[in-house]
């Protein structure tokens, strides 16, 4: 089963807010099992325009974990913060399985 990644850019209007959000959401990131792979503040843009002045890139056992993580009632209560402080873009991403290349 491919891995499920959570891509987040975040426009911070609220620097503190944000962190307040940061110490709300840990908890419930732990608890889904995800391992947060980047928090970017100064991402190379290689074509077009990126949205936000942060991206988080959050890998989840799977995209029904990552969209678990994200519906759950503990989430719920830390993204309240986030929507104050922040204008984000939020995707859930499936992983890439190489097929195999026997014979």
């Amino acid at each position: 089963m491919p891995k499920g990644y959570v891509i987040l850019t975040e426009a911070v209007k609220d620097e503190a807010g944000m962190n307040a959000y940061g110490r709300a959401s840990a908890p419930s990131l732990a608890k889904g099992g995800a391992t947060v792979l980047s928090v970017e503040t100064t991402p190379r843009v290689l074509e077009g325009d990126w949205h936000g002045d942060r991206t988080v890139v959050l890998e989840f056992a799977s995209v029904e974990a990552a969209r678990t993580w994200y519906e759950s009632d503990e989430y719920q209560e830390a993204k309240v913060l986030r929507e104050s402080a922040a204008e984000t873009n939020a995707v859930i991403l499936s992983g890439f399985e190489m097929p195999s290349r026997r014979g």
